[in-house]
């Protein structure tokens, strides 16, 4: 039969119209569309007489791809709302769209009196769906038997299996993969110029439309994803591999099923189930599941009276979606034995994220009690006595999480900050990376800058690193101890930390993406400080926002309600508050109120004008003929979605051509990101030499950036770094936030999605030109600087009379 889903090179389907659109043409001359997440949904068209198909189509979807959850879009006519209810209570992400059943009154049918060929037309209103990039339907008289990863994976033209009985020409309907280049106007009025003049095969009805415009143009898929019940007669057994089933023919499973197909009845009658039954049969499955499915049916779950285990799996997912005073709401009121001590481990850092410290402490120290989860359990406990700054009990905790584990990366990283220092006594916390000693305890008012930021440990960010001091250097050359008192953002803002914010001159709170809910969750602010309304109020000294980052990712939400009242109450105190790109300004402005909007301000991240601050500075006489990559690989299912293998052969592509020109050599910001390293050499066998920039200085980390002659990042800092030091850069789009720099600069053909089709090609393309035009895009590079620069010294101009 066909063969598997196969590359573009050699099946790309025709593009209706016949160009290739601007947004997938490597040579377009318009700058590519920049998605941040390649939008997946799949569709069918459901009825009455056809929604017991549908129910057990959903049903076995769940239980067969436990990890997939996308949009599930529903063309519907004539649903009762008991039925739309039925739906719903099977999938989290049901998309209702009424179908426009007198649009296709006018088409010439074979039967036009015959109610089901004249609903037949239906499905065909998917074309007209232009929120998605992929559009996978699938007839209500179908059962998923197997896993769909490769359909998600596709990329090219419009993909279906041949038909059975009519050779490869022709294409079945019941299985449609659907690209954006036929989600089009275009392409729907072929479909009504076709169905009107009656010019296809009229018994086929939407499928004989379908095959009369593409003319056996499109992508064969393999037989698997739309085996036809007919294959099966005589009784035959269902093949292992497939993994679709389709019911063709006159007789529906739920309707009695048809003598002969004995096992492709019972195929379908395995999914056949009740509500209850559906949800005992997902929490029975093996293996990881995606956290929206656990979310839905345990929640259906815990109202039914679900046990412990359930429960457990319902937190976890909470946890995981951002959801931590629901998960904790799950846990809280059960009882919990002793020896579940991964529930109480569970159920601690539910509390500790909601900020119930005392609660979380309780748990944790139950679940320490077990080997198997002693050394997390310590390192959390750890974690939580530093965040209330315990140093002593944090070093206690984490040398007990080293002797359960010695390899335990959190007990040792909080081991070494809460380690006694020399001459006695211990941190209150680690300066800035690069300088030297710690900061010290007091201060009289007037002194010196308080400084509320994320300083990361040994072996952290490499970005991170370099912000805090970039920050300190845009309000002067002392960027130490004499004139800088630092409190880490995590840590809760107690009456003590108050006292010694309040006995500087001053306070700035920044850089960084502190605006973001998942890093060091909290329930005081659910943002990064873990600060209250209240201590925020008692702030008695000017209080500078600067450079902050909006830093969500799509599909990410906060605690709305909490995080919206600590937003205002900053804003409100803040003398000043700006936000390192107009993409974060316009998120935060959206949240507040018509009278704060106006105080928050555009102030560019500090990194991105370093040449400007770092005393000294001369640009390189000669830069080294390299290009450094570097691919970020924190929460890799928002950045990459479906299609990481898609992002890994393109780079891989990439990688080869440019290395044509320049030595590549790797980037890592952080110890995550030498997975692509790995990946890469496994899957494509190409080798890259790693500069492990996690353990490495501010000011080597510039200098390397400075000696080079073109960065290529997907981490926010691998581009603003670089630019910084007066290096061009490409930016691998994964997060909004780079391309929201990137239009600050006004430069957004300096960025490529990591979702686009072509990305390889494109990036080839971009970073060539920009090395061919070395000279004067450096040049420009500086131009672009010296307007962040100017924005820069306006507000710091503001700033001294406030802060000194």
């Amino acid at each position: 039969m066909s063969t598997t889903t196969p590359s573009p090179a050699t099946t790309r389907a025709a593009v209706p119209g016949g160009a290739v659109p601007d947004s997938t043409d490597p040579n377009s001359a318009r700058p590519a569309a920049q998605p941040l997440k390649r939008r997946i949904a799949f569709a069918s068209y459901v009825d009455e007489n056809y929604l017991p198909g549908f129910l057990t189509l959903l049903r076995s979807l769940a239980l067969t791809n436990p990890e997939l959850c996308e949009d599930f879009v529903v063309l519907h006519d004539d649903l009762r709302p008991e039925s739309v209810a039925r739906i719903r209570a099977l999938h989290p992400r049901v998309v209702l769209r009424p179908v426009r059943h007198e649009h296709y009154a006018g088409f010439v049918k074979g039967d036009p009196h015959n109610y089901l060929v004249r609903k037949a037309y239906f499905i065909l209103d998917v074309f007209t769906v232009r929120d998605y990039d992929t559009v996978i339907t699938l007839d209500t008289d179908m059962v998923v038997l197997d896993r769909l990863d490769e359909l998600l994976r596709m990329r090219e033209g419009l993909g279906a299996v041949a038909q059975f009985f009519h050779g490869e020409d022709k294409l079945n309907s019941g299985l449609l993969v659907i690209q954006k280049e036929f989600l089009t106007d275009a392409f729907c009025a072929r479909i009504d110029e076709t169905g009107l003049s009656g010019a296809y095969e009229l018994d086929k009805h939407d499928q004989g439309i379908l095959n009369a415009l593409l003319a056996g143009d499109f992508v064969r898929v393999d037989a698997r994803y739309n085996y036809v019940k007919r294959r099966l007669a005589g009784n035959r057994p269902v093949p292992e591999d497939v993994a679709v089933l389709h019911y063709t023919g006159r007789h529906k499973p739920w309707q009695g099923g048809e003598t002969g197909y004995g096992p492709a009845e019972e195929a379908w009658h395995r999914y056949d189930l009740d509500d209850a039954g559906v949800r005992e049969a997902f929490f029975a499955l093996p293996g990881r599941k995606h956290p929206e499915l656990v979310r839905h049916f345990g929640r259906q779950a815990v109202r039914a009276g679900a046990g412990l285990d359930i429960a457990h799996q319902l937190a976890e997912a909470l946890m995981e979606l951002g959801g931590y005073q629901e998960a904790a709401d799950v846990l809280g009121p059960r009882h919990i034995p002793a020896g579940r001590a991964r529930t109480h481990a569970l159920l601690g850092n539910a509390l500790m994220a909601c900020s119930r410290y005392q609660d979380a402490e309780t748990h944790l120290l139950l679940a320490s009690a077990h080997p198997a989860t002693a050394p997390r359990a310590h390192a959390r406990l750890a974690q939580l006595r530093w965040i209330l700054h315990d140093d002593e009990g944090a070093a206690r905790h984490a040398l007990a999480g080293l002797t359960a584990d010695p390899t335990d990366r959190m007990c040792g990283i909080l081991h070494r900050r809460t380690a006694p220092v020399s001459g006695g006594g211990r941190p209150e916390q680690a300066p800035p990376a690069g300088l030297n000693g710690r900061s010290d305890p007091g201060g009289t008012r007037g002194g010196r800058l308080a400084h509320v930021a994320f300083y990361m440990d040994g072996q952290g960010n490499a970005g991170d690193k370099v912000l805090p001091e970039a920050v300190r250097r845009c309000f002067g050359d002392d960027i130490g101890p004499g004139a800088w008192h630092s409190e880490h953002v995590h840590r809760h803002v107690d009456d003590a930390a108050l006292e010694r914010i309040n006995s500087q001159r001053g306070l700035v709170i920044g850089g960084g993406g502190l605006f973001i809910p998942d890093t060091s969750p909290n329930g005081n602010s659910a943002w990064q400080w873990n600060v209250t309304d209240e201590a925020i109020r008692r702030v008695e000294v000017p209080v500078a926002v600067f450079a902050v980052g909006y830093n969500t990712f799509e599909g990410q939400g906060y605690a709305r309600e909490r995080f919206t009242r600590s937003l205002r109450t900053l804003v409100e105190k803040a003398a000043f508050f700006g936000l390192r790109n107009h993409g974060s300004v316009e998120r935060v402005r959206d949240l507040l109120p018509p009278e704060l909007r106006a105080k928050v301000v555009h102030q560019p991240c500090p990194t991105t004008v370093a040449r400007q601050l770092v005393p000294g500075w001369r640009d390189p006489a000669e830069r080294d003929d390299t290009v450094l990559l570097n691919i970020a690989f924190d929460r890799a299912g928002l950045r990459f979605g479906h299609d990481y293998g898609h992002v890994l052969a393109q780079l891989a592509h990439a990688v080869r051509r440019l290395g044509e020109h320049a030595e590549v050599r790797y980037a890592a910001h952080a110890v995550t990101d030498d997975t692509f390293v790995t990946d890469l050499r496994r899957e494509h066998g190409i080798t890259l030499p790693v500069l492990p920039m996690y353990d490495w200085s501010t000011d080597r980390i510039l200098s390397e950036y400075a000696r080079t002659r073109l960065v290529i990042g997907a981490r926010g800092h691998a581009g603003m770094i670089p630019f910084g030091v007066g290096t061009p850069i490409v930016s691998l789009i994964s997060h909004p936030k780079l391309g929201y720099f990137l239009r600050d600069i006004d430069r957004p053909d300096w960025g490529v999605s990591v979702h686009e089709r072509h990305l390889g090609e494109l990036l080839t393309e971009r970073a060539g030109a920009l090395l061919e035009r070395h000279e004067a895009t450096v040049a420009d590079v500086h131009d672009r600087q010296r307007l962040l620069w100017r924005t820069t010294e306006e507000n710091l101009a503001g700033l001294r009379p406030l802060l000194g």
